[in-house]
């Protein structure tokens, strides 16, 4: 069995593409995965499969999500020790790991691609891209940053999806089954 970690993006934030957490675990459940697990509402589900190809497990949850909630996201499928390395990976000093957002991407950019987006900068907000991640750190906060992962996505031509420190050491710590 390989444990896995799977980042839902977009879903019940503000109200919009509400996914119910028993819900998805039940369903999840179902269809052949095991030890589901979901951490808070934004869409962390830790689980176990037999498996090997995370782009067949992100396929078979979005079809999952598409027939019993009626819309797409994207989905990112990360092996526990995927996790560990992007989460050990960070490039900052810990007094400011603590506080850094962890972007996931669905692939790694090209260079080309990494150098043009690397050339965007904000007062406050530094980053770095290395393979398929994002490390983020606002002085001032996320909420105060000037970062937009949109702009990133398409610079860099890949889904993408965050994650506090907080979260990623919640995430590391249910996956250590």
């Amino acid at each position: 069995m390989i444990t896995y970690i799977a980042l839902l993006r977009g879903i019940n934030v503000g109200g919009h593409k509400k996914v119910p957490m028993v819900t998805l675990r039940d369903l999840l459940t179902k269809s052949g995965l095991e030890n589901v697990k979901t951490y808070i509402q934004s869409g962390n589900v830790i689980f176990q499969s037999k498996t090997k190809d995370s782009k067949e497990l992100e396929d078979s949850i979005q079809k999952i999500i598409l027939e019993s909630f009626g819309f797409n996201i994207p989905i990112l499928i990360s092996t526990r020790e995927e996790l560990k390395t992007i989460f050990n990976n960070c490039p900052f000093s810990e007094d400011k790991k603590v506080q850094s957002y962890f972007i996931m991407l669905d692939a790694i950019p090209s260079k080309k691609l990494v150098e043009e987006a690397s050339e965007k900068t904000y007062p406050d907000d530094y980053y770095q891209i290395l393979n398929d991640c994002i490390y983020l750190f606002c002085a001032k906060g996320y909420g105060k940053a000037k970062f937009n992962l949109n702009v990133f996505e398409n610079k860099l031509n890949v889904n993408a999806t965050a994650r506090n420190y907080k979260t990623m050491v919640k995430l590391l710590s249910l996956s250590d089954i």
